[in-house]
């Protein structure tokens, strides 16, 4: 392990997050507000913290195989310390800094659980600051800075890899990681601005339309408004978020591939995209049918079909309190939350292919009770699974039942929480969701101090994926 040479990286990445700064800066000049000095002194720290890691370890050893885990753990540790700072000196909140970190947390990790109220009441910058947090976390700072820095060699894919959700972490769009990187943010960018548009022409502000396809491309669920999507009351508004949070909650290497061979039926060839599909149109109805069974009105047709998107993709965007709905259609929507959406997404959860491989291989066993002697390949549509990432899948899987419920028997131990929000809590954190049930339903200010912790810890483990954290726990890492 080459400290000096992580410490260079980390460096790099945080002197690259503290540009990030300067674009609420602009806006409080637009507005002109009193957070332009807030800003401002944010990126000045940052900067100057960045460049003192990074100047004097200038060199051009490599990363070694390992050293990403150790990097890209101390960079979303550092980067939720820093991006707290705003919410820190802004006077307009009196945030704890637990509060601060928490915010900046779930901002960076997409997962939009939020401490704040009275959302509509604040500043213009610091709402834009919150919405831009979650965009840079939705494709990772990470990603990036390896499209940026292709100076970081081999290092580069390294990064890449710990960053990158879903079981296929080696998988290139390119024969260089550099190029794979920038194809990502291309089409990531993209999305972005057909998003924005597309709000706006439905009728909100610039503002607002920029700031909500920050959370909706990136799967955030953060807001302008208290009520969320729900402050707009517009079924053109309700649909537009629909469409790129199901656009964002497919693997951004099929929409590449889409792009490059110029055939959309590349789409539908997809099996886990078939499947990601059929999910989100079977829990819509069950939801559907649910809440017309309870009030038998058409409204309940709009709500629950936003409502199922919202919380299958685990973006976190809501029109209604869930938590008033009947429980079995509260409790669906947190279920669908667990599967979330395609690998290579901004969605959180397990990942749909994994539960998809967990499934195959059960069904597997069951063929092989009945037939001893005989061979069942996995396939996912045609293409053969070895048995090597179908264990990787089962360890996946293992662990995070276990940390799961490790996380709500430590805060109902810590807390005088219920079982109720202490499990959707851990859920929303962990599949990085954002709103739960119980009394986390709206937001999550009233938790205890040492609850909030545990729930930050869940969040970088669900944008992470678990063994990026859980390796550096290991005596084997650090005899390397």
């Amino acid at each position: 392990m080459h400290l000096s040479v992580i410490f260079r990286v980390t460096g790099i990445l945080l002197t690259l997050f503290s540009v990030t700064f300067l674009p609420p800066v602009l806006v409080a000049l637009v507005f002109k507000e009193a957070m332009l000095s807030t800003f401002t002194a944010a990126f000045l720290l940052t900067l100057a913290c960045g460049l003192l890691m990074w100047l004097p370890l200038r060199g051009r050893r490599e990363l070694r195989g390992g050293d990403g885990f150790l990097i890209t753990a101390l960079f979303y540790i550092g980067l939720g310390l820093f991006g707290a700072i705003p919410f820190i000196l802004a006077p307009e909140l009196n945030l704890a800094f637990v509060d601060a970190v928490f915010e900046s947390m779930s901002g960076l990790t997409t997962t939009g659980a939020t401490v704040l109220v009275n959302l509509d009441d604040m500043p213009k910058s610091l709402l834009f600051y919150r919405q831009q947090l979650q965009w840079f976390g939705g494709m990772g700072i990470i990603v990036l800075a390896v499209a940026i820095f292709p100076m970081l060699g081999i290092g580069g894919m390294q990064l890449y890899r710990t960053e990158s959700p879903g079981p296929g972490k080696d998988n290139k769009l390119t024969p260089r990681i550099t190029e794979t990187a920038k194809a990502l943010w291309y089409i990531y960018v993209s999305l972005t601005a057909a998003c924005a548009t597309a709000y706006w022409v439905a009728g909100m502000t610039a503002f607002d339309a920029i700031c909500h396809s920050f959370a909706t491309v990136a799967i955030g669920g953060f807001s302008t408004h208290d009520a969320s999507i729900g402050f707009f009351n517009s079924p053109a508004i309700e649909a537009v978020a629909c469409v790129f949070m199901v656009l964002s909650g497919i693997n951004f290497a099929l929409h590449f591939l889409v792009w490059r061979r110029r055939n959309i039926l590349l789409y539908f060839a997809d099996y886990e995209l078939r499947t990601y599909l059929l999910v989100l149109i079977l829990v819509s109805f069950a939801v559907v049918s649910i809440l017309l069974g309870e009030d038998g009105q058409l409204s309940a047709l709009r709500q629950g079909i936003f409502q199922t998107i919202s919380y299958a993709t685990t973006t976190g965007f809501v029109t209604e309190d869930v938590s008033q709905w009947p429980a079995s259609a509260s409790a669906l929507l947190l279920l669908a939350a667990f599967a979330g959406g395609c690998a290579g997404s901004t969605a959180g959860g397990i990942k749909l292919v994994r539960v998809l491989m967990i499934y195959l291989q059960g069904m597997r066993e069951v063929r092989r009770l009945i037939h001893p002697n005989g061979v069942f390949p996995i396939k996912l549509g045609k293409t053969p699974v070895s048995d090597r990432l179908i264990e990787s899948v089962w360890s996946f899987f293992s662990v995070y039942a276990m940390l799961f419920f490790l996380s709500v028997i430590l805060i109902m131990l810590s807390s005088d929480l219920d079982f109720l929000t202490a499990f959707s809590a851990v859920g929303a954190t962990l599949n990085n969701l954002g709103p739960g049930l119980g009394e986390v339903a709206s937001n999550y200010a009233s938790l205890d101090a040492d609850v909030k912790w545990v729930l930050m810890f869940n969040m970088m483990l669900g944008r992470l994926e678990i063994f990026t954290l859980l390796v550096l726990l290991t005596p084997a890492y650090w005899r390397r």
